[in-house]
């Protein structure tokens, strides 16, 4: 049994609405922008980057990077250094494969950004393959579940006006949905009222959360980390520069609020800083940045340090929601999982059965490896 074809495959398609709000009108896909107050770049576009992996019994797995903007790199990556030294390996020799391609460019310092997102990709796919072959699912593969089905957190809340969020949320409670974080960062009075908005509309028993986007610095930080604190916030995400694993040791150390950290890393050597420093007090990986088996294994390394586990899931579509799924099913110390519901609804499209998240629930796929088959005649269409 060994590996015969490793293939990547970059995708665009054009959304009306995303997690920030609006997306301005761009008509070239290579047209990204910024949002101020945010730093990064931004697409009008979900794009991202598949992986198939084939073996010569005919088995195939499915794996995504989370790609954002230019998948092209991603894709690039995986079939020029990742897929030369996966053929003829057995897809079964998980973690022996994983080190393999991390050791490709760790000694020239890529051990983070693009590289690992492409290992990350194959690592999901190999997971997907290895389901398949042993017919079972990945969580089960993974030690078992915890859970039979995963809690989660409407993420984002997309309108200009707190009425409107306010709206918004209201319609997802109608839904059986508790639990809303916000994409927040636009000062501290602001970000505290907007907070306070929801706090007034929804009740004391809604689990709210606010994401800053590493826009503030530390004093301001802990000033609205006490005011959060005050409004029973669950966790305050991303609120300093991630590079800075100090002042956010200084602000957990401040206020009580959980600080949340953890989409910019891929590796538990990355992770390994914030619980020995105690700068974190939920961590966040990304399967399509750190993959199932590192997710894993950062999960296992922050049990030991009495820390919860809150899985990030933004832009990625089918394959990296169900891989997500399976991962956080298998982690003893979750929190909960995030939920987008225009990125979900997206990824369906792409998929031959929809996931299905209801009532604040993500329903585990039963079908074996990540449980979901892609539309591929789909995905060739919208190829990059």
């Amino acid at each position: 049994m060994s590996i015969i074809k490793v293939e990547a495959i970059p995708l665009r398609i054009k959304r009306d609405e995303a997690y920030l709000g609006g997306i301005p009108d761009v008509s070239d896909p290579a047209a990204y922008f910024t949002r101020p107050p945010y730093r990064a770049l931004y697409s009008a576009y979900f794009e991202t980057a598949f992986v198939k992996i084939m073996t010569e019994d005919g088995a195939v797995g499915w794996g995504e990077a989370l790609a954002p903007v230019a998948p092209e790199v991603v894709c690039t990556i995986i079939e020029q250094l990742l897929a030369p030294v996966l053929m003829g390996r057995d897809p079964l020799d998980g973690n022996v494969l994983w080190n393999v391609m991390y050791d490709l460019m760790r000694e020239r310092g890529y051990y983070g950004g693009f590289m690992l997102d492409a290992i990350s990709a194959c690592d999901t796919a190999l997971w997907d393959i290895r389901g398949k072959l042993l017919s079972q699912p990945a969580h089960k593969l993974l030690g078992g579940g915890y859970r039979s089905r995963v809690p989660c957190y409407v993420s984002g809340l997309p309108r200009p006006t707190a009425e409107a969020r306010v709206a918004l949320a209201l319609e997802y409670v109608d839904k059986g949905f508790d639990a809303f974080k916000l994409a927040a960062g636009h000062g501290v009075r602001a970000d505290a009222d907007s907070v306070k908005a929801l706090r007034d509309a929804l009740g004391e028993e809604a689990a709210l959360l606010l994401d800053a986007h590493w826009v503030y610095a530390l004093d301001e930080a802990v000033h609205l980390g006490h005011a959060l604190t005050d409004m029973g916030v669950g966790f305050f995400e991303a609120p300093i520069n991630p590079e800075d694993v100090e002042a956010h040791a200084q602000l957990a150390a401040a206020v009580a609020v959980p600080i949340a950290h953890g989409e910019t890393e891929r590796t538990r050597y990355q992770f390994r800083p914030w619980l020995m420093r105690k700068a974190a007090d939920i961590l966040q990986p990304d399967v399509g940045r750190a993959g199932i088996s590192e997710v894993i294994k950062i999960a296992a390394m922050a049990e030991a340090f009495n820390v919860k586990m809150a899985p990030h899931l933004s832009v990625g579509l089918g394959v990296c929601i169900a891989a997500t799924i399976h991962a956080a099913a298998a982690i003893p110390n979750l929190y909960m999982l995030e939920y987008q519901p225009p990125v979900f609804e997206i990824a369906n499209l792409l998929l031959k059965s929809p996931l299905i998240c209801e009532a604040g629930y993500y329903e585990i796929p039963s079908g074996l490896g990540l449980g979901v088959e892609l539309d591929e005649k789909r995905i060739r269409e919208l190829q990059a």
